[in-house]
């Protein structure tokens, strides 16, 4: 009983995060109207520093910031920007639901990445999952029936390089320092977004500048809720509401954008969805997977503007365990 009611809880907390990361969606569209994902970012990035600072204050293990690993902990922090930028011009160009939809094909692709990068050895029956998803994204893009444009590009960018992050974590995160993973990214983005900025920029009014402030704000406060949700409940209850998204994308689409889903994005977002969490549930059982690569990659895609869960996760597990 004891354990169903965690897992209620971690559910709960979960449910939440994700409408508030929902809610931070909705914005990043709207401002995505008006300004380059650029300066969105960067104004995110930036407004989000001093939150995540205080949480980093708590670090007590001493080391110095040079990667481990310079080549992977490189090709991830790449990888982060390149999602963030890909990610918000597609939140901005696409309706909301068929974004979610070619992002959800998130877990197919750590698992098919997995092979190579950790050795992974995939099943018959995960390889139909992920053979099924990808045909989900498909009939989501309905190539050479609908045309393709360059925010369908970005979506997909946004689901290969956040995938790649996600696994490149995985196989370097024990000989990494958390702080090392976790500012590389946004330092990266802050540096590379501000290098652009001047070519892109537009004059902010305050108003606008709120709503930045709320896109950091809500991320945040939606990434230690979702921290919370993993401490109360078992991770392969709790990765599934993140799929609650699509629900929020459907009610915020059409009260606030008039975007109405089609049948094949809905479709296809069906087909996506089953797969990934037939994955998620597959890695559960023992000897099915040595690396967990889906259960244990417990952010969102990872656009370099907020810390990694998994990571913020671990440095907890580790400051309570006195390592």
């Amino acid at each position: 009983m004891a354990v169903v009611k965690s897992n209620l809880r971690g559910a709960l907390f979960a449910l939440l995060a994700f409408a508030i990361f929902a809610t931070h969606d909705v914005v990043v569209k709207f401002l995505g109207g008006l300004y380059s994902p650029v300066q969105i970012i960067f104004f995110s990035v930036l407004l989000g520093f001093p939150l995540v600072t205080l949480m980093l204050m708590g670090d007590r293990s001493d080391g110095h910031l040079r990667p481990v690993h310079p080549w992977w902990t490189a090709l991830r922090t790449v990888s982060a920007v390149i999602t963030g930028v890909s990610a918000f011009y597609a939140f901005s160009v696409l309706p909301l639901a068929q974004t979610y939809a070619i992002l959800f094909a998130a877990p197919l692709l750590i698992t098919l990445l997995a092979i190579p990068v950790l050795g992974e050895k995939v099943g018959l029956r995960r390889g139909l999952a992920i053979v099924a998803g990808l045909i989900g994204v498909l009939i989501v893009l309905r190539p050479g029936a609908a045309p393709l444009s360059l925010g369908h590009a970005a979506a997909l960018a946004a689901a290969v390089f956040s995938s790649l992050a996600s696994v490149i974590v995985r196989k370097i995160g024990q000989d990494e320092r958390s702080v090392v993973l976790l500012l590389y990214p946004m330092t990266a983005n802050f540096v590379v977004m501000g290098c652009a900025l001047p070519f892109v920029y537009r004059p902010l009014p305050l108003e606008h500048l709120g709503l930045l402030g709320i896109i950091a704000s809500f991320g945040f406060v939606a990434m230690l809720l979702i921290i919370v949700a993993y401490r109360a409940g078992e991770a392969v209850i709790v990765a599934p509401m993140q799929y609650s998204q699509m629900i929020w994308a459907a009610i915020f689409g059409y009260l606030i954008f008039g975007e109405r889903p089609d049948l094949y994005t809905a479709i296809g977002a069906g087909v996506i969805i089953a797969s990934g969490i037939y994955i998620l549930l597959r890695e559960r059982h023992r000897g099915v997977s040595k690396n967990n690569p889906v259960l244990r990659s417990k952010s969102r895609a990872e656009t370099g503007t907020l810390p990694r869960i998994s990571l913020m996760l671990r440095r907890i597990e580790r400051r309570e365990s006195g390592d």
